[in-house]
């Protein structure tokens, strides 16, 4: 299965937050959508970081309440894994476990163009199962 089936099943929407707006905008923002990280970006197009509930926690653990007016590119991850449409599940699958990555964004022609969560890629894993599944049944019983 490629990341391509999963966009289709889910869109391509991706919330993003310029690098100025400040952790508490980040905040209303993953509360607003119910997600877990946002792509920092200016334009809406380029990758600049993503920033994650876990990069709040941490950083707020560090700094205290202060943090949530600063800039979001204080607390964001710069060096942000990305995949292609084209690419394997299976691959990400493991990046993200590799890595304990929960969120990777999907570049198609150097654009943002989706992004893909580990709940995703745990669904998607289900939903073949299932359909394995219901082969294998299907197989049985003639």
């Amino acid at each position: 299965m490629r990341i391509s089936e999963i966009l289709r099943g889910k869109g391509e929407d991706v919330a993003t937050i310029e690098p100025d707006a400040k952790v508490r905008r980040l905040l209303a923002l993953l509360a607003e959508h119910n997600i877990g990280a946002v792509v920092v970006s200016t334009d809406g197009s380029t990758i600049e970081g993503i920033a994650s509930e876990r990069d709040v926690v941490r950083r707020l653990n560090e700094r205290g309440a202060g943090l949530l007016d600063e800039p979001v590119s204080s607390i964001m991850t710069a060096t942000v894994r990305t995949c292609a449409p084209g690419d394997n599940i299976d691959d990400l699958r493991a990046t993200m476990t590799e890595h304990r990555i929960r969120h990777v964004p999907v570049v198609r022609d150097g654009r943002l163009a989706g992004i893909v969560s580990i709940g995703d890629v745990v669904k998607s894993a289900i939903a073949e199962l299932e359909t394995e599944r219901e082969q294998l049944v299907d197989y049985i019983s003639r």
